[in-house]
């Protein structure tokens, strides 16, 4: 079969136009159902018990969308568009935006770790070195001074142990302070000045980086994770109740299949996570029986009322448990009767 030039030319626009919409990347991001996967082979305690059951962790899928995947997007179910600077603030690259992720994994499964560990009455110890920068915004005082991976360990002389305590410490402050911060980078202790400024957002005032507190826990027995390039906070929940279930001898799971979401803090509060309906829909399909949400204190539209809603939506089955504390999930758990 003979091309001519028309049949080339209309060829390659074909191509091209089919290359737009399928690879193109749009300033929307798309959020999804993911899935939900056993934590026995994520979460392991040394010498840890087994489970009739499982406690599973829930995922939501997403990435940059492609015009085919927007379009699809407002067609099926569960799926949500979202302007690409709500899910990664402007100035922040992707890879910038990973690592602090799974930074904040990282301090999700420590603070589960410390939660389990207390309440299972086991081994831990905690010493605390200072906060780690894990992300600076663009344009941003700090973007001139700080650096990724900064260890922040004093502020106008003050020492920093949390990062709660150096943001408490700057919202006390206005915009065109100046405060004085001691770092450490690599090998070397420096002092920056940096001027406080204000957020794109016209409110907020600060110096422009996330930060997460670098502690050093240790427990005995050891435990270890798994839990590879899944990234985010909300975990927490889980992560606690997978490692309180392999430290003690009685059976948490009861032969049931548990999930939920929720991030947790070193007290054991649970915390509102996005994306739930879409961890509701994961779980269901996953066949999981017991779903706990953070129920918010009751606030109205809760994770909880959401998950709810959702349940109801898609005919589930699952039990959807509200749930302010560890404790909460732990109690319902321990009053539960067996599935056998």
């Amino acid at each position: 079969m003979n091309f001519s030039k028309r049949h080339v030319i209309s060829l390659l626009v074909v191509v091209i136009i089919a290359y737009f919409l399928s690879a193109y990347q749009l300033d929307y991001y798309i959020q999804r159902p993911g899935g939900a996967d056993e934590l026995d082979p994520i979460v392991e305690v040394n010498g840890g018990y087994g489970s009739e059951g499982d406690m599973h962790l829930v995922t939501i899928s997403g990435g940059q969308a492609t015009p085919v995947q927007y379009v699809l997007a407002h067609i099926l179910p569960h799926h949500e568009v979202l302007p690409l600077h709500q899910v990664r603030p402007e100035g922040i690259s992707e890879e910038e935006y990973m690592q602090a992720q799974l930074q904040m994994m990282e301090s999700s499964q420590e603070a589960s770790t410390v939660v389990a560990y207390q309440a299972a009455e086991e081994g831990i110890d905690i010493d605390y070195n200072g906060v780690y920068v894990v992300s600076v915004v663009e344009g941003m005082p700090a973007d001139a001074n700080l650096e990724v991976g900064d260890r922040i360990t004093g502020i106008d002389g003050t020492e920093i142990q949390e990062a709660e305590d150096l943001i408490s410490y700057v919202d006390g402050k206005g915009a065109g302070d100046t405060i004085t911060l001691e770092i450490v980078r690599g090998e070397e202790t420096i002092t920056e000045e940096v001027e406080l400024g204000t957020f794109p957002d016209g409110e907020q005032v600060g110096i422009g980086i996330s930060l997460v507190t670098d502690r050093s826990v240790e427990v005995e027995p050891e435990v270890k994770f798994s839990s590879g390039q899944i990234g985010g906070p909300s975990a927490g929940l889980m992560f606690s109740l997978e490692i309180y279930d392999q430290l003690t001898e009685e059976d948490l799971t009861k032969g049931y299949k548990v999930a939920g979401t929720g991030e947790i803090d070193y007290s054991g509060n649970v915390g509102r996570i996005g994306g739930i309906d879409k961890k509701v829909v994961a779980s269901d399909d996953e066949g999981v029986d017991i779903f706990f949400a953070p129920n918010e204190n009751g606030a109205e539209n809760s994770n909880y009322e959401v998950a709810v809603e959702t349940a109801e939506e898609i005919n589930s089955d699952m039990e959807i448990v509200p749930v302010d504390t560890f404790s909460d999930a732990l109690n319902y758990l321990q009053d539960l009767e067996s599935a056998s």
